[in-house]
């Protein structure tokens, strides 16, 4: 990259630089994509999997046993998982802590090179081989 370029896109620097080419690892800065729907995704997951446990399993019940019919009969179990998933979405302290872990996973990623997704699967393979 050509000084004159630097120059013109400063920002082109920041996002294209570190040891791969993937950005800074240590720039603490969100795009808009990222905190709208990135971070929006980690909190949807997170929600689902670990904190509305009882109502995702009592809706899935609910669908599973009523088919056709769950738009009608599943609305209080419906009602109970748009309740907890929103109290977990308002929450700011949830908010921080995947907004935290977003940049931690996206710093590893700009450090390495690695997608979380490769960083999983080759620490689940080294689990098994032991």
């Amino acid at each position: 990259m050509t000084e004159q370029t630097e120059k013109k896109n400063p920002l082109r620097s920041k996002y294209c630089g570190g040891p791969h080419g993937l950005g800074d690892p240590d720039d603490l800065s969100l795009r808009i994509v990222e905190k709208d729907v990135l971070i929006a995704k980690k909190m949807r997951d997170i929600a689902r999997t670990e904190k509305c446990v009882k109502e995702v399993e009592q809706f899935t019940e609910c669908c599973k046993s009523n088919q056709i019919l769950m738009t009608f009969k599943c609305k209080q179990e419906t009602a109970a998982l748009k309740e907890c998933l929103t109290r977990w979405y308002q929450d700011e302290d949830f908010k921080a802590k995947c907004t935290k872990e977003y940049l931690e996973e996206r710093s590893e990623y700009r450090r390495t090179g690695i997608p979380q997704k490769q960083r999983q699967l080759g620490s689940q393979r080294i689990g098994s081989s032991m």
